[in-house]
């Protein structure tokens, strides 16, 4: 069997010594990958930091790029169909990361607020893997959840949908999860801006973790000023250079770690080992899956007690267990200079499924929502 040459972002997880009995495999940082390191591989493993267009593959003989993430917006698609490259994206792999850290958001927005959640409108947009996952765990904490995506609405009826124009006048958060595109019929490119602010509710949330350009960064500040009660941004426009007048205000502010769970970054690796093999039609892994992912940094089996405790409470004591987001965001605001740093060497994250949550005196829509969002709940 010819052995392949893959060149692979050095950040990649779980992938050091699983293709090397197969292939020649060069691990290189993601934003430092060039010409030469690509001129005679045959398939690029990828993350966001590598820019996949003519001026890095023009000659190559890459064949394949497989992105371990679910946006692909580093990828000029275009001039790789054109140059009969294939490239390929990991739709999904990280849905249930990002559906925790809005979680996380949510609970702690509503604990320190004391907002009552079953009160709270939360506004979807971009309804596919991720936004499908978010708008299913704002349905199991109990909040009135409203949807916009406008192609979805297209091909399947608007029934289940609302206008932009009805989510923003209507919803207390509003949060984004749309692929960046500046084409096509409804461009996603700087969709946050003054006009979209302009519409939200007075006093409104807004959260973007999808991709940085979706925000005008100049737009937020203005409405962070006269409109919104507070933001939240895990994506940021210029990365690995989060505005320092943002990062400052945000209620929360991460450095693009979102769908960073142990879980999401096993799912992105092994979506990119499984296409390989597909692709080269190699009979070695087709079903490849890490033999292990490390274990959770907090205990895995806890107990809450709901007595004489509100919804609220209980949900952010659970959720925050299993992830502490405002250690992340002050983490980076301590310091953002190390933005890329923290994304590189991210803490291990372990989603919902990984935890049993044993629940002392708890009622039955309760304990139905903690299971919703995948908690192994038992009921005490």
């Amino acid at each position: 069997m010819k052995r392949l040459k893959i060149v692979a972002d050095d950040k990649i997880p779980f992938l050091r010594g699983v293709l090397e009995p197969y292939a020649e495999i060069t691990y290189l940082p993601g934003a430092k990958i060039a010409p030469a390191d690509v001129a005679d591989a045959d398939a690029i493993f990828t993350r966001t930091r590598t820019r996949c267009n003519a001026a890095l593959l023009e000659g190559s003989r890459v064949r394949l790029i497989a992105t371990a993430t679910i946006g692909y917006d580093h990828i000029d698609t275009a001039w790789c169909e054109a140059a009969g490259i294939r490239w390929v994206n990991a739709p999904g792999c990280n849905s249930s990361s990002v559906q925790q850290y809005l979680a996380a958001v949510i609970v702690t927005l509503a604990k320190e607020r004391r907002t009552v959640l079953r009160e709270t409108t939360l506004g979807v947009i971009g309804v596919g893997n991720v936004g499908r996952k978010v708008a299913l765990a704002g349905e199991a904490l109990g909040m009135r959840v409203l949807l916009n995506d406008p192609p979805r609405a297209g091909r399947e009826g608007a029934d289940a949908f609302v206008s932009l124009d009805e989510l923003l006048t209507r919803s207390d958060i509003v949060t984004c999860h749309t692929p960046l595109t500046k084409d096509g019929p409804h461009p996603t490119w700087r969709l946050s801006s003054d006009a979209f602010f302009e519409r939200m509710k007075p006093g409104a949330v807004y959260i973007n973790s999808s991709r940085g350009a979706v925000t005008d960064s100049a737009a937020l500040v203005r409405a962070a000023r006269s409109k919104l009660s507070a933001f939240v941004l895990d994506v940021w426009e210029n990365e690995p250079h989060p505005d320092a007048t943002l990062l400052a205000q945000s209620f929360i502010g991460t450095p693009h770690i979102a769908g960073y769970s142990s879980d999401g970054k096993a799912n992105g690796t092994a979506a990119c080992i499984r296409e390989l093999c597909r692709f080269f039609d190699l009979d070695i892994l087709p079903e490849w899956y890490p033999a292990t992912i490390p274990p959770t940094p907090f205990p895995s089996t806890f107990t809450v007690d709901c007595r004489g405790r509100t919804a609220e409470d209980v949900f952010c004591e659970a959720v925050t267990h299993t992830y502490p987001v405002h250690e992340d965001s002050l983490r980076l605001k301590r310091s953002p200079a190390t933005f890329e740093e923290q994304r590189g060497n991210y803490r291990i994250r372990r989603e919902f499924g990984s935890y049993t949550l044993h629940l002392t005196g708890a009622d039955a829509a309760l304990a139905d929502g903690l299971g919703r969002l995948g908690f192994f709940v038992v009921k005490e």
